[in-house]
């Protein structure tokens, strides 16, 4: 396999897995976090990381956009719900976790 070809590869997987965390607005970014350790706002850091490693003129709130498919206000206004005592206590486990 080319480093072109695998590049098209994991471009098409990306753009695969953003589209299909578009659809399932019923998942939260906590519940994201709770079981995978990132979200869509992780996602939207990965992207600006990679843009500005390329020199790339963007800020956070674009990045999100360009992950939400609109602007995250908008988003959180539509589908964010509460998280849970539950969710929060996991979130602040994994998040723990992560630092280790």
């Amino acid at each position: 396999m080319t480093d072109n070809t695998e590049i098209e590869l994991q471009a098409a997987a990306f753009r695969t897995l953003v589209e299909h965390l578009r659809k399932h607005t019923d998942v939260q970014n906590i519940d994201l976090m709770n079981l995978a350790g990132f979200c869509r706002n992780c996602l939207s850091k990965w992207y600006l990381a990679a843009a500005e490693e390329k020199g790339m003129k963007l800020d956070y709130e674009q990045a999100r956009e360009i992950i939400y498919g609109m602007p995250y206000s908008e988003w959180k206004e539509k589908y964010q719900n509460e998280s849970s005592e539950q969710q929060k206590k996991k979130f602040a486990e994994t998040m723990a976790q992560q630092d280790q």
